[in-house]
């Protein structure tokens, strides 16, 4: 029943977040993810990575990660804010973690209703 519940949900994410490109110095998709029911903090989000627990990870807002890809009238920036909205609306207790330095994993999770963590990642190249 709970799968049930959830897979509606991963299927709108993965096609709001198809063919989306995050831009960084190289652009990779965003894609829906499911964490799980472990709340996620840096410490865990490293555990379950299997990276070393020095990884830096450092934690942002929704609107800060997404600032630059939500501006405009263009179709590309409509479909980044359509995907912000679902995940405002569908779950609660947002965060945005980025875990790494230069080759960096990006997680945006929240909360659904059944209690597991899920939302989408992308990853990013910053030098």
């Amino acid at each position: 029943m709970l799968g049930q519940k959830l897979e509606p949900l991963m299927q709108s994410i993965e096609e709001a977040a198809a063919g989306l490109l995050f831009p960084s110095e190289s652009d990779f998709p965003i894609e829906a993810y499911r964490f799980g029911p472990e709340e996620p903090s840096p410490e865990v989000l490293v555990h379950a990575r299997g990276l070393p627990l020095d990884t830096p990870v450092e934690q942002t807002t929704v609107a800060s990660f997404f600032e630059g890809v939500v501006e405009g009238d263009d179709d590309t920036a409509g479909r980044f804010r359509a995907l912000v909205d679902l995940l405002e609306r569908e779950l609660s207790d947002l965060r945005v973690y980025r875990v790494g330095k230069v080759d960096i994993e990006a997680f945006v999770l929240g909360r659904h209703p059944s209690g597991v963590w899920l939302g989408v990642t992308t990853k990013l190249v910053e030098t």
